[in-house]
């Protein structure tokens, strides 16, 4: 079967989307397992994503390539600082020749435990420059403080000969953790007071040589380019290997479906993001697309949770993205924020080509609100999509038309095969081709467990079709296998339909939440509330934890529970009560992909599972 979708930019009042149409063969095969490959042509992929960061640099010297706010004293931000080009790569270099004067290129390994920076990104540049696989590490491992359990066993994987942080204070404890167990170069941005380590500008300072190119002539596809750490949520973290084969083929599959990258649009599009460099999404798409549109990159220091949000405000009135990604929790503050603010709304759609998320679902009240933003501040609507990807595949799935609804992933990016395998009632996603990744380091019966028969990479992801009778319409994310789960009846609940039903009947309350009853007699939810819509229902400010008891809240609540478990046809798929929770997520309890942690999230937070089932239901503790 083969299936040509004509793109639908520009159709139904959106503004155009810049993807070209897409085309798939679409196999059904007899055991029921589908294959759905793409028919469109990619380009050949750059050498290497160092090769393609020095062409952008000659090319545009002086574009501007990463920017970050000022640190002030006082632990604020204050004025942008700018970094072309043509600086950061003449950096890179230098550092690239320190690495390699001390033997630090493919042997070795580069671990950075700080977050987004200039600094961090000439170090990532270096590295794969010197051929030293590079490993950015979750910086809340980082700051976690005690014995660095999870520090220390990223450690043991990289084994790193040097380790990179930008603060010698913030980070010293971490950094002579590792230090001492591997005898690695410790590098900061200023010499530590007391010697322990060395300062990033000396190492820059080296002039580089011959060395430096023939290096980087050396590089192959196969050449180990970064080394990625799973979120560990089922256990340790696992070391997925980036080749430099996924990380460009992450460029030319971009080549291959967007129509915005061509010779003369170099150097004008603009990022902002928050997102954080020890996720693939981070640090290897959306780096792709910055390099290869000689765009600059705005690092976003505020997040979506409560005290840091209002600086992703602040940058957002100054910096009107091209287009933009972030996870749910990030839109649902966000349209608040544009509601109460028609010029922030104004500036953000100024310049905005097209939204996108992760797997994890909009409620259909944030992609309602978005639309009437994009409307009001445009004329016309916004093209939302939904990216699928995981950190061992890259970017897998993306719809090639607007969606209107959460759920649609669409269909296969060039240069993979995704394959749609049947696991009890549900598919599987599994994937095959250029951005898939050869295994974990190390980890030689985690590699052999991850792939198929065939050598397709078992996701644990299910997905169905959009419709059964026109597959090439392309998928629907439905939900992760292991996070379903049967009642004590031996009734399975699957979690992610749960949710998002739960999400839908209690708008526009409800930011997340996640769904408990393993084991148990019935189904109960805790989640967070969103603080903007809360405080409009309560009709006036308040904390989280006022919010949670006042009222307004509880009557909503209970009323909109009672109207979902009358409809809801099943006890799998009623909520028998919902627990409000008050600190917001963090850490682990965020997943790789941008969506909240189901397990982790229930085994970081004991104590709320437990309160929830002594019937403390909407109270908080």
């Amino acid at each position: 079967m083969s299936g040509s979708s004509a793109s639908e930019a520009g159709a139904d009042g959106y503004r155009p989307l810049p993807f070209r149409p897409h085309d798939c063969t679409i196999e059904a095969r007899p055991d029921g397992t589908w294959l759905i490959t793409p028919g469109y042509p990619m380009p050949e992929p750059w050498p290497s994503i160092a090769h393609l960061a020095l062409a952008r640099a000659r090319q545009l010297p002086d574009a501007p390539l990463i920017a970050r706010r000022e640190r002030l004293p006082d632990g604020t931000r204050g004025d942008w600082q700018r970094h072309s080009y043509g600086s950061i790569l003449a950096k890179a270099r230098g550092l690239a020749q320190a690495m390699l004067d001390r033997d630090i290129g493919p042997a070795a390994s580069v671990m950075v435990l700080s977050g987004a920076s200039a600094n961090h990104l000439i170090v990532n540049l270096a590295a794969q420059m010197a051929r030293s696989p590079y490993a950015p590490i979750s910086v809340n491992y980082a700051l976690a403080g005690g014995d660095f359990a999870r520090l220390r066993h990223c450690a043991s994987i990289c084994r790193p000969r040097l380790v990179y942080a930008d603060d010698a204070a913030l980070f010293g404890p971490a950094l002579r953790a590792i230090g001492s167990w591997h005898d690695a170069l410790l590098v900061t941005d200023e010499p530590a007071s007391d010697g322990s380590t060395i300062g990033l500008a000396e190492l820059i300072a080296t002039t580089p040589t011959g060395a430096v190119d023939r290096s980087m002539d050396a590089i192959t596809p196969d050449t180990h380019a970064k080394t990625i750490f799973t979120s560990g949520s089922t256990g340790k973290p696992k070391g997925v290997i980036q080749t430099q084969r996924m990380i460009t083929g992450v460029v030319a599959q971009h080549d291959a479906m967007y129509t915005h990258i061509a010779a003369d649009t170099l150097g004008t599009r603009t990022y902002l993001s928050w997102m954080p460099w020890s996720h693939s999404g981070g640090n290897n798409t959306l780096m792709a697309d910055v390099l290869n549109e000689a765009a600059c990159l705005y690092i976003d220091d505020g997040r979506p949770v409560p005290g840091k949000f209002a600086e992703s405000i602040r940058n957002l009135r100054e910096i009107a993205p091209s287009d933009f990604n972030s996870t749910p929790s990030f839109y649902s503050e966000l349209v608040a924020a544009m509601e109460a603010d028609a010029a922030l709304r104004d500036q953000f759609f100024s310049h905005l080509d097209h939204l996108s998320f992760g797997a994890a679902g909009l409620s259909e009240d944030v992609f309602r609100r978005l639309q009437i933003l994009a409307v009001a501040a445009t004329g016309r609507r916004i093209p939302v999509i939904a990216k699928y990807g995981t950190t061992e595949t890259q970017g897998t799935l993306v719809p090639p038309w607007p969606i209107e609804r959460t759920g649609p992933i669409g269909l296969p990016f060039a240069g993979n095969t995704v394959k749609l395998a049947p696991v009890a009632d549900r598919f599987e996603i599994r994937v095959k081709g250029i951005t898939v990744t050869p295994g974990y380091v190390r980890d030689p019966e985690a590699t052999a467990a991850a792939f198929d028969e065939e050598g397709y990479y078992r996701t644990g992801d299910a997905a169905r079709f959009a419709d059964p009778q026109r597959p090439e319409l392309g998928l629907v994310f439905d939900g992760r296998i292991s996070e379903n789960f049967k009642l004590q009846s031996g009734t399975w609940v699957e979690v992610g339909n749960v949710r998002l039903a739960l999400l839908d009947a209690l708008d526009p309350l409800l930011q997340d939440a996640v769904i408990v009853g393993e084991t148990r007699s019935d189904v109960r939810a805790m989640g967070w509330l969103r603080q903007a819509d809360a405080e409009a229902l309560a009709g006036g400010p308040g904390t989280i934890a006022d919010l949670a008891v006042h009222p307004r809240i509880v009557g909503h609540i209970s009323a909109a529970l009672a109207r979902y478990n009358a409809a809801a046809g099943g006890q799998s798929r009623r909520v028998d009560a919902l627990r409000i929770l008050l600190a917001p997520p963090s850490g682990d309890e965020i997943a790789d992909k941008g969506y909240i942690n189901q397990r982790e999230v229930q085994r970081q937070r004991p104590d709320d599972v437990a309160a929830l089932y002594r019937d403390e239901a909407i109270l908080p503790a």
